[in-house]
Order: C-alpha cells, then structure tokens, then sequence
C-alpha cells in the first residue's frame, strides 16, 4: 500500500498539471462523466481534479470517506456541491484568473467578428459565393465601446479595444469614477451608455439582479446601429428581447458566446445571418486550460500539506479559531448585504467586531465580509485571499476595527462604509443562542432585530399610518409571503426604516410600485442564495 496521498484525476487535463503535482502523491485517473465508475474510485482519496464534465455532488462527496480537496481545473463551480462539500470539511478550490485574458481575447474577436461580418463571408466563400458587397462592414476605430462591467475581463478587453481607437465608456456601480478614470473609461449610467454606444459588451456576474439586463426596455433605447457581445453569462442578455430587436432592424447585429440554457444547439438567433455564435468559448485556449491545471495542482499541494490555500472558496485554509468559525457566514452576508444597500462599492469601508470574540484573531472576519461585499459584483470566483485585491482594484481602503466590549449584544459584526457621495451605509449582525442563529441587529441608526433570510427587503419612508398595510397587500397581491418584518424609527413622524423577510426573490416592479406607493426614499431587494 501507497503512504502517499492520493489524487484522482477525472478528466482529462494538461500534463503540467501532473508535473506541477510532482512526485509526492499518487496519481490515479478515472472518467468521472460515467457514475458507475466515479463513485467507486473517489472512495479512498484525498483529492479530485475535475473539470467540467464530473459532478461532485452530495452523493459524490458522501462517498469519498477520505476525500480533503475538490480542485476545478476552471473558474465555474457549477459542477461541484460547495455546500456538501463545507459540511463535510472537504476544500473547493479553483482557478479563478485562469482564463481572464483568453475570456478578454474572446470577446475583442467577437467585436471585430461582428463588425467586419468575417464568419458569414468565410462560410458564403467556401460556399463558391463571392460577394463583397454584401459583407460590407463598418470601422471599430473613433466608434464607441460601451463596457457593461468593470471587473478584471471588462477592463482587459477596455485595454485592448482602446488600441483600436475606440472611445470607451462602461457602466459598473461598483467602481469609482475616479479607479475608472485612471484607465481612460468614462463611467456612464446604464441608460446612456445605451444610447451612446456603438458597440456594448458585457461582463458581469449572472445575479437576479443582472439577469435580463440587456432586456426588451433596454433594446429600445440602443442605436439601431448598436452591435452587442455576450461572452460573459447566459440570461443577462434576453435572447428573446435580442432576437426580436435584430429582427425589427433596431440592432445591427451580435456575437453570442454564452446561452441561458447549456449547450445550446437550437435557437431562433442561429437563423441570422447579422449574428456570430460560439459554443461556449470564453475559456477554451490551450494556454487558458494549462494555467487552470497548474493552478490547482499547487492549491491541492498546499491544502494536503495543510498551509494557506490562495484559490480556496470555502474555507481559508488557515487556522481559525473555533470561536470565530460561527461568524464567517453572517460576515459574508452582512458583506452582502452592504453591498445592496449602497448599490456600490464604497470608497472606505469598515469592519467592525466587538465583544468576547475579539480575544482571539478575527482577521477572517474582514475577510469573510469582503468576501460577501464582492460575491455579487465581479464575474469571478471571490476567496479570502482574493477578495482584498478587488477592494485594491477599486480604490476601496479597508479597515478593521475590534473592541471587547460590546454593551447590547455578546459579540457583534459591522460592515458600516462610505460611499463615493459621502453617504454612510452600515450594516450589523450577532449569532444568537447554542445554535448560533444569525441575526441582524441593526441598519444604519436604526436598531432591528430580525433573523437573517434568504430573501429580504429594505424600506426607507416618511413615518406615518397604513404603510405596513400597502406593503402588506402589494405583496400579498403578487403572492409573496412574508415570513417576518420589523419596523424602526427614530422619532414619531419622522423617517421609518421596515426590513421584511420573504419567501421567494421579489422582483424589480413589485419592489418598485411598493416604493411609489409609499414614497420610500429608499428601496432595496437582497438576495443572499
């Protein structure tokens, strides 16, 4: 019998990912697509090295007995329980940067694809057609890129689509003007980067709140001339809406690499000729799939010998004090949290912990929340380790603050930030009783007391009689139920504050006609699943 560690390899995956392995462990191959023979195999060992094509779910990881790693040779993890995995103590890790160039590279060939119309004449050629003045296309140079998403893909391809001489704008609301001046991008609203641009791509993380972005409405406010590019996630441009728009002449055309269904071999934008399709491209290079197994080859290096795992998703890798564990979850939520409230990243942000807990080292606990803060911002995978360099990216100073004594509560979590306007946004939370239930406690001034939710809406309104009742019956209407609401107020008549809990997402107009018919000065959705 092998003393070495063992790691099974499922899929197939570069050899530097076995050289950078190195001898010190056994290595064993399977075909994880085929169940019967996964389950058996993953029995006795310590890691797996998947990519997509092997799930690593519950059932998976409830047979591997010995299994410490799951590595994903990739940036998803839609392949792999994370959930199952944290509950049974085994690592996730994956390559979250590995495939942000070729992904940029991508959609750069997607704009001039589109705009030179280069696939319809390559097939009508090798078809015999020669015809020139049907491909006839137009100039990327002085046209203007609008960049729907800052993050690390958004800002490679606003980089390479300036040499070009385009003119770029972007829309993110988490990036300060400021951050995005220094790259030469102007940073516009969503309804006028729409209006102005010649060319949009897209490159943001698929949330509820994203998905549909570039919709029907939106489609109507673009130049009939617009060309659009999703290689970032299937859904946040509405294929129907977009079809519907090429159709009626109001866009010109589009290059498609991701589908809101997977793999997508049937669909009605397959039929124009105005549109570029890819199968799911965006990280599909040679380069692109060595750097991913490299990658993960080190992190299962270092997660079996039980040091710090940089690309760890679920777990920091170091040792956390057993006091300190119960609070990661409700500081990534808190982290979360904020984030919705402010609708950006602030410009400071604070980390506040007070109480018992404080004796011990709550570093992670900064980190754990500006996890949360950037979970539903970048169209990456978010660790404790990168999670501090998204904060740098974009200006944002970060600062941790601890204190003993905590007079309201044993121990209490502040994730309180300043917004690029001056505004604060401050959200706080504790763990209540044995079974450590998370609680938020407060929002701003305002003290709450409230379990924490999957789904939860946040009201701010001028204090008077019969808000609770038409919140109450918008809802009611649209069939949402609420699980539970507190309601807070600094004096009688003045500004309220009402955190509800629900069952299901609330969607944007039922949250928009309760703000119009109470006159919310404020009105925020929050969805933490």
């Amino acid at each position: 019998m092998s003393s070495k560690p063992v790691v099974l390899i499922a899929e197939e995956l570069s050899p530097a990912t076995v050289d950078a392995l190195g001898p010190d462990f056994e290595i064993r191959h399977c075909n994880g697509a085929d169940r019967a023979e996964l389950l058996p195999a993953i029995a006795d060992v310590d890691a797996i090295l998947v990519r997509s094509a092997t799930k690593v779910d519950a059932e998976a990881i409830a047979a591997a007995g010995k299994l410490r790693v799951v590595a994903r040779a990739g940036v998803g993890l839609d392949n792999v329980d994370v959930s199952a995995a944290t509950k049974a103590g085994v690592m996730v890790v994956n390559a979250p940067t590995s495939n942000i160039v070729t992904a940029a590279e991508l959609a750069c060939g997607l704009l001039v694809a589109t705009a030179r119309n280069i696939p319809q004449a390559n097939t009508a050629l090798k078809n015999g057609e020669w015809q020139r003045s049907r491909y006839t296309g137009v100039e990327l140079s002085e046209k203007t890129l609008g960049v729907v998403g800052l993050g690390r893909i958004g800002v490679l391809v606003a980089q390479r689509m300036s040499a070009f001489g385009m003119k770029i704008v972007a829309y993110d609301p988490y990036v300060q003007p400021a951050r995005a001046a220094q790259m030469g991008v102007k940073l516009l609203a969503l309804d006028e980067l729409l209006e102005v641009a010649d060319f949009i791509t897209v490159h943001l993380p698929k949330t509820p709140e994203t998905l549909g972005l570039i919709g029907d409405e939106a489609l109507h406010k673009v130049k009939p001339s617009v060309r659009i590019v999703n290689a970032a996630r299937g859904g946040i441009v509405d294929e129907a809406a977009l079809f519907t728009a090429l159709k009626e002449g109001r866009v010109a055309g589009a290059g498609l690499d991701v589908y809101a269904k997977e793999p997508c071999t049937d669909s009605p934008l397959f039929e124009l000729d105005q549109v570029v399709c890819t199968p799911h491209l965006g990280a599909s290079t040679d380069e692109a799939q060595e750097k991913a197994g490299i990658a993960v080859a080190r992190s299962v290096r270092l997660a079996l010998a039980g040091e710090l795992v940089p690309d760890a998703v679920n777990v920091q890798g170091g040792v956390i004090a057993e006091d300190v564990k119960p609070g990661l979850p409700l500081a990534e939520k808190l982290g979360r949290i904020f984030t919705a409230l402010a609708g950006e990243v602030a410009a400071r942000l604070d980390v506040e912990v007070y109480g018992e807990i404080t004796q011990h080292d709550v570093k992670v606990l900064e980190l754990s929340a500006l996890k949360g803060v950037f979970e539903d911002v970048v169209d990456e995978t978010v660790s404790y380790v990168n999670a501090p360099l998204f904060a740098q990216e974009r200006g944002v100073e970060v600062r941790l603050t601890t204190s003993s004594e905590s007079p309201d509560h044993r121990n209490v979590v502040t994730v309180r930030g300043t917004l690029s306007s001056g505004e604060e946004v401050a959200v706080s939370g504790t763990l209540a009783g044995p079974k450590h239930l998370q609680k938020i406690v407060a929002v701003g001034d305002y003290d709450v007391d409230l379990a924490l939710a999957d789904h939860m809406v946040v009201l701010r309104y001028e204090d008077r009689p019969g808000v609770v009742g038409t919140v109450g019956r918008i809802l009611g209407e649209a069939g949402l139920n609420i699980a539970g609401m507190q309601v807070s107020r600094a004096e009688e008549g003045g500004e309220a504050l009402v955190v509800l809990t629900v069952d299901d997402t609330l969607p944007a107009p039922v949250l928009a006609e309760i703000a119009a018919e109470i006159g919310a000065t404020s009105a925020r959705s929050v969805n933490l699943i």
